[in-house]
């Protein structure tokens, strides 16, 4: 269950949000310059909001009134970033482990080797990111999100550079990993299609302002 109600100041809007999701995937869109992003960073700890409340499967992270504010590495949430954010001197497998919590870790049957069998990338552990496609890329920086453990995964358009046949099939993958995986999931995308075709719920930002335009199920 995830919880978000913050206001944040911009330099030409205040980003009102108010959004809510049990499970499945909430796809948010809208032009460049939204809000989407700022969005996905306050959720994750990377920017503050003014004023609000975000609550992660009842734990509360971030409150103005009580002045909490839990720090990114401890807020069990994966981020998937536009350009994945991969190191290029590191291995896919290095890559990936450095997801991994630090301090303990909740579930420990849960090891580098089950990540990339579930994203069938086992294959490509030692090699580095320059030698691998973009689709690859693209699985890699999931696992390495998934790593985390997340109670809540945001996707900050994950497919955008892909073609469009490595982008139909990854679609799908999104799908069965959600479905698998059972937390939130929280997509930003330009495209409309897209957002139809995996949300559960789509949010339509613009000027910092939210529409809810439909719930709506999975494309089977």
């Amino acid at each position: 269950m995830f919880k978000a109600h913050f206001k944040k100041k911009l330099p030409t809007f205040e980003l009102e949000v108010d959004i809510s999701l049990n499970q499945g995937i909430l796809a948010l869109v809208g032009p460049s310059g939204a809000g989407k992003t700022t969005i996905l960073q306050c959720l994750a700890g990377l920017q503050t909001p003014s004023w609000g409340e975000i609550n992660i499967h009842d734990k509360i992270v971030f409150s103005s009134e009580r002045s909490e504010n839990v720090p990114i590495r401890n807020r069990r949430i994966g981020y998937l970033f536009q350009d994945y954010a991969l190191f290029p001197h590191m291995t896919v497998e290095k890559n990936v482990v450095y997801g991994k919590p630090k301090k303990g870790t909740p579930n420990k049957a849960l090891t580098v080797t089950n990540v990339l069998e579930m994203l069938k990338i086992e294959h490509l552990r030692n090699r580095y990111p320059k030698q691998i496609s973009g689709g690859e890329k693209q699985r890699v920086a999931l696992a390495r999100a998934l790593m985390t453990e997340p109670e809540l995964l945001l996707l900050d358009e994950p497919l955008s550079a892909l073609d469009q046949d490595t982008r139909s099939s990854l679609q799908q993958e999104l799908l069965k990993l959600q479905t698998q995986w059972q937390i939130p999931f929280i997509m930003v995308t330009h495209d409309v299609q897209e957002a139809e075709r995996l949300g559960d719920q789509i949010i339509k930002l613009d000027h910092g302002k939210q529409e809810v335009i439909r719930k709506l199920n999975k494309a089977q």
